[in-house]
This record gives C-alpha cells, sequence and structure tokens, in this order.
C-alpha cells in the first residue's frame, strides 16, 4: 500500500548516514579537495559537471575557484547558486 511504502523509505531514510563537507580547498584546474563530516577527505575533479545549466559558467576558472562550503547545505556552492549534493561528491572519493 501507499503507507507501507511512505514508512519503509521512512525508515530507509533516517537510518541513511547523511554527509556533509566541512571544509573544502582549491587544488587546480577544476579540482577542488573536500573533507567530509566522517573525516572522510579526497580530491574531485568536477570538470565533468560544468558543461551544462548553470555550471557552465564555472569554466571560468575565476569563477569555479570562488566555491565556498554552505554549512547549511553541507556542500559547496558557488555564488550563481550552482551546487552538488554532498552524496555525489562522496560518491566520486569513495569509488576511487
Amino acid at each position: 500500500t501507499l503507507l507501507s511504502a511512505y514508512l519503509l523509505n521512512k525508515i530507509m531514510y533516517s537510518k541513511m548516514t547523511l554527509y556533509e563537507i566541512i571544509t573544502a580547498k582549491f587544488i587546480k584546474n577544476y579540482t577542488i579537495e573536500v573533507v567530509f563530516n566522517n573525516q572522510k577527505k579526497g580530491c574531485i575533479d568536477l570538470q565533468k559537471y560544468l558543461n551544462k545549466g548553470i555550471f557552465k559558467e564555472l569554466l571560468d576558472k575565476e569563477k569555479f575557484r570562488r566555491f565556498k562550503v554552505d554549512q547549511e547545505l553541507g556542500t559547496i556552492v558557488w555564488a550563481n547558486g550552482a551546487d552538488i549534493a554532498p552524496e555525489t561528491l562522496y560518491e566520486e572519493i569513495i569509488k576511487k
């Protein structure tokens, strides 16, 4: 039923670990080093994310370098409103 699917989803979500970026620093080109709230750390080349929409603007390396960590969102953000889900970035690190 719809209710059981809802409850199952709620239970599964509550058991998921929520990863948040606590620090990030520019390395070179489109590579950023991030540290997550579980202390997992790694470098991610984000160039593949910059080919469409709001992200195209970030192909300008000066604009790309001006990211910051948004503590509320738990991820990196740019002045133009672009951000990448922390779960996506975490997957990039653990698949290496």
